[in-house]
């Protein structure tokens, strides 16, 4: 936890001083570190690096950390599972997964949209249970568009972000729409 206080409290000074790269990499890292609160790392970005530069240099790393993440897990999740954890476990696992297995391409993307789900957990699970690629980054491509765009517009935690209208009618607008064009690009490129 230590780590953790210790990245947030220089996350500004190694943004500034690093440049485009560590801003880069501090959303990359996230992907692989939950604690790391995003929304401080994209509105950093945003303010370094200004609203475009910012917004699409989060939304690179962090597309490109999950799908490093997604790719671990499907390679070598199922390997590490059975090695590590009891067969009563794997069994309780298994029927969670056999649940999330069973999510179209449609729910995936508002799952990725909504901001309090955790990135992390989802980048695992998408890769345990050997979604294709093709479905993942698709859906990914997506929802992580939504969730930079309203870190960066929000710039506040998601705790206050729920007492604040405004950002509550951004999130049902960007459910919305990130609905919509999931809709269509599963029945253009047959995602189910």
């Amino acid at each position: 936890m230590q780590i953790v206080n210790y990245i947030i409290e220089h996350s500004t000074e190694f943004v500034s001083n690093g440049g485009l790269l560590c801003g880069f990499l501090l959303v990359f890292i996230e992907c692989f570190i939950p604690m790391l609160p995003l929304n401080i790392f994209v509105a950093l970005n945003i303010n370094a690096f200004g609203m475009v530069t910012g917004i699409l240099t989060s939304w690179i790393a962090t597309c490109l950390g999950s799908t490093i993440c997604y790719f671990i897990f499907k390679y070598l999740g199922t390997k590490f599972t059975e090695k590590f954890l009891n067969r009563k476990l794997i069994k309780k696992i298994r029927k969670g997964l056999d649940t999330f297995e069973k999510i179209t391409f449609s729910e995936l993307v508002l799952l990725i949209t909504l901001p309090f789900t955790p990135s992390f957990l989802i980048n695992i699970l998408c890769g345990l249970v050997k979604m294709t690629k093709k479905k993942f980054i698709s859906a990914l491509l997506i929802g992580k568009v939504f969730i930079v765009v309203f870190w960066g517009y929000i710039g506040k935690s998601f705790i206050d972000s729920l007492t604040d209208i405004k950002s509550l009618i951004f999130i049902g607008i960007a459910l919305i729409i990130a609905y919509i064009i999931s809709k269509i690009v599963s029945k253009k490129f047959n995602m189910e």
